[in-house]
């Protein structure tokens, strides 16, 4: 990680923050130190990813997983 730092104060979706929360605990991480791992997994693996699929096709894969998402978590059980 760089040795400087930035502060910022994002808002989030409570439960998601309260899992966050927990994580950092259960793991004897600082939050800081999670949200850290986090942003840059997201930026080093998730975003570069996202253009190996043309945007059409995964804007139709979104659209069945949220359509059939019942039936997906029922077929995961």
């Amino acid at each position: 990680m760089p040795g400087t730092t930035k502060k910022f104060t994002p808002e989030i979706d409570a439960e998601l923050y309260e899992e966050f929360v927990a994580v950092a605990k259960q793991n004897r991480q600082s939050q800081r130190q999670v949200l850290e791992q986090a942003l840059e997994f997201y930026l080093r693996n998730v975003v570069p990813s996202q253009h190996l699929v043309r945007p059409e096709v995964m804007d139709a894969f979104q659209q069945s997983v949220a359509r059939n998402r019942d039936l997906l978590e029922r077929l995961a059980k």
